[in-house]
């Protein structure tokens, strides 16, 4: 919800929050929710096959969009909640994804989180082909009187410059 003070919201969600005050969006990009793990646990482990298969590894949960015993797949064209019994439950992805590179068990975050450690080799892209859909992002702001310049600057020199980071951290993937 934006308040009196709010001027702008990144917001990466489908879904907007009930308010008072009619938003204006200005979509950005998207961004996937992705399974990863390091080499050396896939190595001791195995990487699963199906999200079936998380039963039987270790898995690092982020509450950031389900439960902790929960995680969401595109099973067959349709959303499918998967149980997970997670090794560990923290409150950031920073933490997952630490976790996950130090070789605890696979997480669940978002791609830009864990963009450099792909890159570097720390981490390792698992069952891709069961991502539910990308998660759009966009600037939210009031619609209500007129737009401040201070707000239009900062809209007009970071929109265009968020685009292209977005499309390139997916095409990094």
């Amino acid at each position: 919800m934006l308040h009196d003070f709010d001027d702008l919201r990144v917001r990466i969600t489908g879904r907007l929050d009930r308010c008072k005050v009619q938003l204006v969006g200005t979509h950005l990009g998207s961004i996937r929710r992705v399974l990863c793990a390091s080499p050396a646990y896939l190595s001791k482990s195995g990487a699963p096959a199906t999200p079936r298969e998380l039963a039987a590894h270790q898995c690092i949960s982020f509450e950031l969009f389900a439960t902790a015993n929960t995680w969401r797949f595109n099973v067959q064209g349709a959303d499918s909640s998967v149980p997970i019994h997670p090794r560990l439950i923290v409150s950031t992805a920073e933490t997952a994804i630490d976790a996950a590179i130090a070789g605890v068990g696979i997480t669940c975050v978002l791609s830009y989180q864990i963009e450099s450690a792909l890159r570097a080799g720390a981490l390792k892209l698992l069952l891709e082909s069961f991502e539910p859909p990308p998660l759009p992002v966009s600037f939210l702001y009031s619609s209500q009187g007129r737009l401040p310049l201070k707000l239009r600057a900062l809209l007009d020199f970071a929109a265009p410059r968020l685009r292209t980071r977005l499309q390139q951290a997916q095409a990094a993937l």
